[in-house]
């Protein structure tokens, strides 16, 4: 019979250790997730879409591309015209499908904004491609904007020089 109560008494223990075990845990958990590195949380940008545009561009021009991009993938939240800046860098980065793809989004997004259709054109220029399309897109540009019409009419001519 002294065995039975011992055995008895040795289950109750442990049963009380499991318990208080889980307990210890539960708290230790507990303590752990309060008292977690601090987690800093921005609720609004300080930044305006404006000044990730002109950031955007301080990086461009630093050669720093993948930040540059950022910075424009910020602004193009608010601002349509980050998308042409974002096919700029990747022109220069020779992603000509990339770049191909944010001048044409410039563009639905910015109907009026001639130098994405000036871009687009010099792009296909470049590859040597869709020149007819190229060349009307040059033409919307001097309509959308003739005050940089010299500019485009360089584009037109070396469009109109491979044909």
């Amino acid at each position: 019979m002294n065995n039975r109560v011992q055995r008895a008494k040795s289950r109750e223990r442990t049963a009380k250790c499991a318990k208080l075990y889980a307990l210890c845990s539960i708290l230790l958990a507990f303590c752990l997730c309060s008292c977690a590195i601090p987690r800093i949380i921005v609720l609004d940008d300080p930044l305006s879409p404006e000044e990730h545009l002109n950031l955007g561009v301080t990086y461009e021009n630093q050669g720093e591309l993948e930040n540059a991009l950022r910075e424009y993938n910020e602004a193009s939240r608010k601002l349509p015209v980050a998308y042409l800046y974002m096919g700029n860098v990747y022109f220069r980065k020779n992603d000509y499908d990339e770049a191909e793809r944010h001048y044409k989004k410039a563009i639905r997004k910015d109907p009026t904004n001639a130098d994405a259709y000036n871009n687009l054109a010099w792009l296909y220029y470049t590859e040597m491609i869709r020149l007819d399309e190229a060349e009307r897109l040059v033409l919307k540009a001097q309509e959308l904007n003739p005050s940089k019409k010299e500019i485009y009419l360089d584009t037109l001519e070396k469009i109109r020089s491979l044909r």
